[in-house]
């Protein structure tokens, strides 16, 4: 049975913090509206659809294939898998609908709707936008497959997924910079207290 990676978690765990801290910091030094409206540019006709699609990679229906995987052929790290659905889906839903409820999101904090880049199609939610669930998701998947392969490529092909799908939030124009650097920070957690939770597990049953 392959051993998890602690290593490969470490490098993307630190990554991960360090694109989170930077969007946080950047939000605070430009200002939360300003630092959208950078990033949230027309990047075409191509993007715009590529973005729709890649934002469903962080949905929640995304750990079905995630945990068919673990299931079979890392089924040694059920209580990892559960972990991290669990903690993931706390860490972003708790603060979001209860210390952070009725968070404005971009359409509607941001009075002059032309200065936004507005996909076609696209439905724009207005309220509880800190933190992204999206990236959450995104971030707790990223770091548990760099436990789960122990290979080198891992980490930039995770990376890779993990800020596309959270540009793909500010793109859409569903989240500010801040909710998604607060999303990449709430995978950490979800990741680290599975991890923990695992361990936990694998003691008691020996």
């Amino acid at each position: 049975m392959t051993e998890l990676s602690i290593k490969n978690f470490s490098t993307g765990a630190i990554i991960t913090a360090a694109s989170g801290i930077t969007l946080i910091v950047f939000s605070f030094l430009i200002g939360k509206p300003e630092f959208f409206l950078l990033l949230n540019g027309n990047l075409g006709p191509i993007a715009d659809k590529a973005f729709t699609y890649i934002t469903y990679l962080g949905d929640g229906a995304i750990w079905i294939p995630i945990a068919v995987f673990v299931l079979l052929m890392r089924r040694k790290y059920t209580v990892l898998l559960l972990g991290s659905i669990v903690y993931s889906t706390i860490f972003a839903q708790i603060p979001k609908h209860f210390f952070f409820n009725g968070t404005p999101r971009p359409t509607k904090l941001i009075a002059d709707w032309s200065s936004i880049h507005i996909v076609p199609g696209v439905y724009l939610n207005s309220v509880d936008s800190f933190p992204s669930g999206h990236t959450t998701t995104a971030s707790s998947i990223f770091l548990l497959f760099c436990l789960l392969i122990p290979k080198k490529w891992i980490i930039p092909v995770g990376c890779l997924y993990l800020y596309l799908v959270g540009y793909s939030r500010i793109y859409l124009a569903q989240h500010f910079p801040l909710d998604v650097g607060a999303g990449m920070i709430g995978g950490i957690i979800s990741i680290y207290f599975s991890l923990r939770l695992q361990n936990w597990k694998d003691q008691y049953s020996k």
